[in-house]
This record gives C-alpha cells, structure tokens and sequence, in this order.
C-alpha cells in the first residue's frame, strides 16, 4: 500500500473514531446533549442539501428552509422535553410553515418558481422530519425514562450494515447492485450488510431483553433502507456533478455523506418500534 493510500486510511479512521465518540457521548450524556448534536446535524445537512439544489439550476429558499427545518425541531424538543408533544407533531409543524415558501417565493422574481418551493419545502421533510422522529427514539416512553441505548442500537445498524457491506462487497462482490447511481455497489455486499445489520439487531434484542424478532426485523429494515438512502444521496450528488456532499468530515466528505442511511432508515425504523411497543 502505497504512502498516499495509508495517509488516507489513517485519516479516515481517526476521523470516523472522532465522530463515533461525539454521536455516542452526546446520546449518553443526557437528552439536551442529545437534541443538540441533532440540531448540528440537521443544520449541515439542510445547508449541503440546498447547496446541491444551487447546483442544479434550482434557487432554493436555504435560510428560510434551514430556519423552518432548525426552528421546528427546536420547538419539538422543547415541547418533548416537557412532557408534551407526539410524533404527529412534526409534520403538522412543517406543513404549517410551508406556506412562508409560496409568499416569499411571490417576491424573488425567478423564472422558475415552482422548482424553487419544491427543493426548499423537501430539504425540510428529507432532513427535519426525520431528525424529529429520531430524538423522539430514546424518549418513546416518556421524558422520565430517557433511553439511548435505542439510538445507539440504531446507528450501530446502520454503522453494521455500512461495514460488513463494504468488506463483503470488496473481497466478493461481483454484481453490481444499482451501476446507473453507484457503480461500486455490489448485490454481494448488500446481503453482506443485511448479515451485519440483523446480527446486530439480534445482539440489541438479547441485550435489551426485548423481542428478537421486533430487532432481527429492524436489523433488515436498517439495512434495505440504509442502502435506499445511500442510493438516494448519490442520485442528489450527480445530479449536481460532486463527489461529495462537503468536506467537514476529513475522508469522509460532508453530513450527507456520513448520515444518507440514517436520515432514509429512520422513519421506517421508528414506526416499526412504536407500533411493535
């Protein structure tokens, strides 16, 4: 392996271990600590997603989106952390908002106004809506009974899935999954990813003393729409010609790049709890 390809693994390791402790010890520390790295990750997302939208002909409505898609999940954590609030909230927050995006769009003069409101109004429900859902995990018995083992179990799904993927897919794979989007996918490494994500799944559910089916399930879940969300932000990224989403993550590209899979598998997740619990 040569010097550059070592430098490269070695910074991508340490930055990838540095992002691992931030995400675990803001869960473990305390809900507050919790809504605040959701917040950070919501605002990087929200602004990579517009810059892409900037780059494919749109003019996207980026601080009012990212003030609508930040200001509804701080009035939901609020509200959540006071004992009120569902899970009905969030959208019901951002569909009210909505309507800003039409007036204010009234006064941009561009030619394409309709496009504009659709990127903006989307980068809130693809980023915002998700988020919500996912700092509502831990809490889905109540504030008093704050829980992150649940989104810790969760992202070491997702994490599983992305891992055993990547190593089944480089020493196995020969089919290529979805060449058109991602050319380095492979059908191999995708069952090796479900392998990953349902074992670990199978670990939660002994752990926590909870259903191991209801975890195998979300394990399989994780790992369908995981690969759906991977899918979904390489389609964004070419349509604007990149490669990557940002920079903020050295070796690992921007928020998008590093939190596609859990933005995608979040909702799916949640409701399979909630309604399993």
């Amino acid at each position: 392996m040569s010097k550059e390809k070592i430098h490269k693994f070695a910074v991508r390791t340490l930055s990838g271990l540095f992002l691992a402790a931030a995400v675990i010890g803001a869960a473990l520390w305390s809900p507050v600590s919790y809504g605040v790295l959701l917040l950070v990750i919501a605002a990087g997302s929200l602004w990579e997603f517009y810059r892409l939208c900037e780059r494919t002909d749109s003019s996207p409505q980026k601080f009012l989106g990212m003030a609508i898609g930040i200001g509804t999940l701080l009035f939901y954590f609020t509200l959540v952390l006071c004992g009120g609030g569902d899970i009905t909230l969030p959208p019901t927050l951002l569909m009210a908002l909505a309507p800003l995006v039409c007036i204010v769009e009234l006064y941009r003069k561009s030619d394409h106004p309709i496009r504009n409101i659709a990127v903006t109004v989307t980068g809130t429900v693809y980023v915002a809506y998700p988020l919500a859902l996912l700092f509502t995990l831990p809490l889905v018995f109540g504030p008093a009974s704050y829980a992150p083992e649940l989104f810790l179990w969760f992202i070491f799904m997702v994490w599983g899935n992305d891992v055993f993927a990547y190593l089944v897919g480089v020493t196995c794979g020969r089919h290529r999954l979805f060449e058109r989007i991602s050319p380095n996918k492979s059908w191999e490494g995708f069952f090796g990813g479900v392998a990953g994500a349902v074992g670990i799944g199978l670990l939660a559910g002994h752990l926590l003393s909870q259903s191991l089916w209801l975890w195998g399930c979300m394990g399989l879940v994780v790992a369908v729409t995981g690969v759906l969300g991977d899918l979904v932000e390489s389609m964004f990224k070419r349509s604007a010609n990149l490669k990557d989403s940002g920079n903020i993550l050295p070796g690992h590209g921007g928020f998008l790049d590093r939190f596609d899979a859990l933005l995608l598998s979040t909702p799916f997740v949640f409701f399979l709890y909630a309604l399993a619990v």
